[in-house]
């Protein structure tokens, strides 16, 4: 068990090194707990959390990263990690005491979404629950990390954690005396397919889940590469598999250390409960933070200041998923759940201080934004939309971007307003799937309006009501032919081109307009209720 803080660096590099980081320069034991991760964007405003562990994706040489190191001493930063290896002339070591800042290099091959993954994970211990510190086996509840490594200590073999889908949840040190695949493993925090369908085809996971004892898995043949043997073992919450635990062994187990790994396996199953169980509460405490915030009522400014968002202007955005005609309801909602996840992971990587929560069917964000109100949306509208594009056309999703809320008061209006904008779009009348309130005003009203109209049980009476009877008993064609002409600004030669028909033709269907439908069509103020009329009429078509 580890005698560190959850929440230091020496505990992140005990846990993630020297599998995934190595530390250059600093000393880790006088840093201050950290206080969450940040990600350094040089072409961006950059906003990180009080004594952040930073990300510096795509930092490269010495210069940079000395310019780098000297920033982050000026913002109250902790630590910096670059990808290695460094080149370093020698300054480096110099620039990290001069700035406080230490500095770690991330293991060539690692994934940096993994490494952010991962140490929210460790930095997220203890956020939720009882203040003081709750243990289960002598290991602090939920963590995961430190009973892996009690568990290598018990084996004398290095461990993974792993989840049903063999994603690693947590891992020992001593993984350097482990084989090349469970570095990969690790490097990906998942077990690579070709491993899963090796132990697949040999049946492992068949005997894993039905046994409730350790499993010894002979090493799979993988041409050259070299592998050790595993011990595995299942992890049960009464009927329900929650993963396994896996030893990579160099010598078999002796009866004693089974049956201390079939006794782990059992701990390991009250700390996945537990940290589940916390993770769901984290959730939902955020989820009532979110919706304090949204009502924008006497308790926003305190939700807001829980969540780190009482010092700026926000704006709320609107994330609603259109499900496919034979999606069943459970369907849906986990892709509501992961979509809201995934906004959550994109938001926080271009602004850390963002909140997420899926309420309803709709997830809302608040995102906080800087400069005047065009500048906040066009912000907004560019990292809505690339997230959108990361995740494809096949969900059907799309995101509605509500009003500048530059107080706590001015966030409701906000979220309707991302509510207007989102029904706009889901309302099929425009092919965006990201749009600010400000684009789309126009067609909310007018969706609005139709809402009115249905409310009052209003009918079609007018002029457009007259020439749609007319066309129904006639097939005159005159709704088309009034569209074309207004669309066309009165230009009969264009109008009648858009309906395919003669000139004409055409002048003598709109002087048949005016005539059924009554319409002087040189009185501005008929043309205008003419188009909405037309425009409800639509709508009231779409609803059919």
């Amino acid at each position: 068990m580890s005698t560190h803080p959850a929440r230091s660096l020496s505990r992140v590099l005990e846990d993630l090194g020297p599998t995934l980081l190595d530390l250059l320069h600093g000393d880790p034991g006088t840093a201050a707990e950290l206080g969450g991760v940040g990600i350094h964007d040089p072409h961006d405003e950059q906003h990180y959390p009080e004594r952040a562990i930073v990300l510096g994706v795509g930092v490269h040489g010495g210069d940079e990263i000395r310019r780098l190191l000297s920033e982050l001493g000026r913002l109250g930063a902790a630590a910096l990690v670059v990808r290695g290896p460094v080149e370093d002339d020698g300054t480096l070591g110099a620039a990290a005491a001069e700035s406080g800042i230490a500095l770690l290099a991330l293991t060539r091959g690692a994934s940096w979404a993994q490494l952010a993954a991962m140490l929210r994970t460790l930095l997220s211990e203890g956020d939720v629950g009882e203040a003081g510190e709750q243990t289960l086996g002598g290991v602090p509840s939920g963590d995961l990390f430190a009973l892996a490594n009690a568990i290598a200590t018990l084996l004398d073999a290095p461990i993974t954690i792993e989840d049903r889908r063999s994603r690693i949840l947590a891992f020992s040190g001593r993984q350097d005396e482990a084989d090349a695949p469970r570095v990969a493993s690790i490097l990906a925090r998942r077990v690579p397919e070709r491993y899963l369908r090796i132990h697949e085809e040999h049946g492992v996971f068949r005997e894993l889940y039905r046994s409730d004892k350790p499993v010894h898995i002979p090493p799979p043949t993988l041409g050259d590469e070299v592998a050790l043997p595993r011990v595995a073992i299942a992890v049960r919450a009464g009927d329900e598999i929650l993963g396994s635990v896996w030893a990579a062994v160099r010598t078999p187990l002796t009866p004693e250390r089974e049956e201390a790994f079939q006794e782990a396996a059992k701990l390991v199953a009250l700390h996945m409960l537990r940290f589940r169980a916390g993770t769901d509460a984290e959730n939902r405490l955020r989820a009532d933070l979110v919706t304090t915030a949204l009502e924008g009522g006497s308790g926003a400014v305190e939700a807001l200041g829980r969540l780190g968002l009482a010092d700026g202007p926000l704006l709320v955005m609107a994330l609603g998923l259109e499900p496919l005609a034979d999606t069943d309801h459970a369907q849906v909602t986990a892709e509501r759940q992961r979509l809201a996840s995934a906004l959550a992971v994109h938001l926080t990587a271009v602004q850390p201080r963002s909140a997420v929560a899926l309420l309803g069917d709709v997830a809302y964000a608040l995102f906080p934004v800087a400069g005047d109100p065009a500048t906040a949306r066009e912000r907004a509208l560019q990292v809505a939309s690339n997230f959108l594009e990361r995740t494809g056309n096949r969900t059907g999703a799309a995101v509605g971007i509500g009003s500048l809320a530059p107080e706590p008061a001015a966030l409701a209006r906000s979220r309707t307003n991302a509510d207007r904008a989102l029904r706009v779009l889901s309302a099929g009348s425009t092919t965006r799937r990201v749009a600010a309130i400000g684009d789309v005003y126009i067609d909310a009203l007018l969706i609005e309006m139709r809402d009115l109209a249905l409310a009052n049980r209003d009918e079609l009476s007018g002029s457009i009501a007259q020439l749609v009877a007319y066309d129904s008993r006639h097939n005159a064609h005159l709704v088309e032919t009034l569209r074309a002409w207004l669309d066309a600004f009165g230009d009969v030669i264009t109008a009648s081109a858009s309906v395919f028909v003669h000139p004409n033709t055409f002048r003598y269907r709109i002087r048949r307009v005016a005539e059924v439908g009554r319409i002087d069509l040189g009185d501005p103020a008929a043309r205008f209720a003419a188009m909405l009329e037309l425009r409800l009429m639509g709508l009231y078509d779409g609803e059919a």
